[in-house]
């Protein structure tokens, strides 16, 4: 049986923010601080391409922090990247965590199919 699922991600997991980093070729995500523009903001700093500020994955709230100005300083696609490759990588974590097997299909659009079987190998 099959299922559509719609996800608000929060950003709690380093482990999965590493993998994520790893698998888009970003450099190693670290603890520290950042001025986004007037504010400064403590958390897990992932640099994105071509972005004048890191984003900032605050993990006891689940929030990313970031300032792009509207695009300005830096292309929202790779937020976007970001974050769904981020859901990729805890989905599979939490599913290989608990003996599942995961297969992952990704499509032209971008889009991506994680498929998770729950039943036991025979």
């Amino acid at each position: 049986m099959s299922h559509i699922v719609t996800i608000a991600v929060e950003v709690r997991d380093l482990a999965a923010i590493q993998s994520a980093c790893q698998r888009l070729k970003l450099e190693e995500p670290v603890f520290g601080k950042a001025q986004l523009f007037e504010e400064e903001i403590e958390g897990i700093l992932v640099k994105l391409p071509e972005w004048i500020f890191p984003v900032v994955c605050d993990l006891p709230t689940g929030t990313i922090h970031y300032d792009n100005f509207k695009g300005n300083w830096g292309e929202q696609k790779h937020l976007d990247k970001f974050v769904q490759t981020y859901s990729v990588e805890k989905a599979t974590i939490e599913a290989r965590r608990k003996g599942y097997h995961v297969t992952e299909q990704p499509f032209n659009d971008g889009s991506i199919k994680l498929t998770i079987n729950t039943e036991a190998a025979a």
